[in-house]
């Protein structure tokens, strides 16, 4: 799976596509046996996937992103919540020159809550963005695919993510996910203390129920429900 796109100028003119993905992912801390471009590889995975489905323009991902919660652990990389604005504002601006009328953010990482707000003050604007996967369709991809772990439980390195890439790219998943469970249901002061305080590990899910057809379940799911949003 090619993650990122090689289409020349004559492709992207052939496709006269007007909507646009940019995967957004990061560079963090996913437990012992997850890489620490995870969420970059979730996003760009799920934007092959759309691609393949869909007439739509294809960007290489942003990916490095918003991270602080996980700053604890080694290899975590972030930027301020102003840069990420920043940047994908200037790329929607980018594309929108080009001819792209709408731009969807194919987002792999939940801290990026920035996200929200400049799609919602892009309704005002000239480019129509979207934000996907939303919680709705990650929790409609969870049930069809039979994930046993709920959302709020599964919140990292867990039972989700695993299978993703367990079905995707199974090389990069470490021995020893199936002894890596750990819950910590409770984490109502994570945005100030970090996600240190609630796990020791950087897990927060159970990855031992994880297998790749649940993943390929997963992305398929998401596939569909990404038609409503077009």
């Amino acid at each position: 799976m090619d993650l990122l796109p090689a289409d020349t100028t004559l492709d992207e003119r052939e496709r006269g596509a007007t909507v646009a993905l940019l995967p957004i992912g990061s560079v963090e801390q996913h437990g012992p046996h997850l890489p620490l471009t995870t969420d970059t590889l979730v996003a760009c995975t799920l934007a092959v996937e759309l691609t393949t489905a869909y007439v739509v323009r294809r960007l290489p991902p942003v990916t490095i992103s918003c991270s602080h919660e996980h700053a604890a652990w080694p290899g975590t990389v972030s930027i301020s919540a102003t840069t990420l604005a920043a940047v994908v504002r200037d790329v929607a601006a980018s594309v929108h020159r080009a001819g792209v009328t709408s731009l969807v953010l194919v987002n792999g990482h939940g801290g990026n809550y920035v996200l929200g707000n400049v799609v919602q003050e892009a309704s005002l604007g000239p480019l129509r963005m979207a934000l996907f996967p939303g919680e709705a369709d990650w929790e409609d991809a969870r049930a069809e695919a039979g994930l046993v772990t709920a959302g709020p439980s599964d919140m990292h390195a867990g039972e989700l993510e695993t299978s993703i890439l367990l079905h995707a790219h199974p090389h990069l998943v470490r021995p020893g996910f199936e002894r890596a469970d750990e819950l910590a249901d409770d984490r109502r002061h994570m945005l100030s203390r970090g996600l240190q305080a609630y796990t020791e590990s950087g897990v927060v899910g159970r990855p031992s129920l994880a297998t790749a057809e649940k993943g390929r379940a997963v992305l398929a799911s998401l596939v569909r429900g990404f038609a409503g949003y077009l």
